[in-house]
């Protein structure tokens, strides 16, 4: 599962497990913003997208769910 979150030059964005949910967070933080009717993200100069493989506790890899 990957994880996205926006980062500017002053803030950083918490993890979110969805790129539309980091979009729609990162108005909050001034990296730029969603235009609901179009649904075209805009982000803010210097404004850059990071991405990370979620980590699963150790010992959780063999349990059903």
């Amino acid at each position: 599962m990957c994880l996205y979150r926006f980062v500017t030059p002053h803030r950083t964005g918490k993890w979110y497990p969805d790129l539309l949910t980091a979009q729609r967070q990162a108005f909050a933080i001034g990296a730029g913003f969603l235009d609901e009717r179009t649904g075209v993200f805009y982000a803010y100069k210097h404004t850059r997208m990071e991405t990370q493989e979620a980590v699963m506790p150790s010992g959780t890899e063999d349990l059903a769910a």
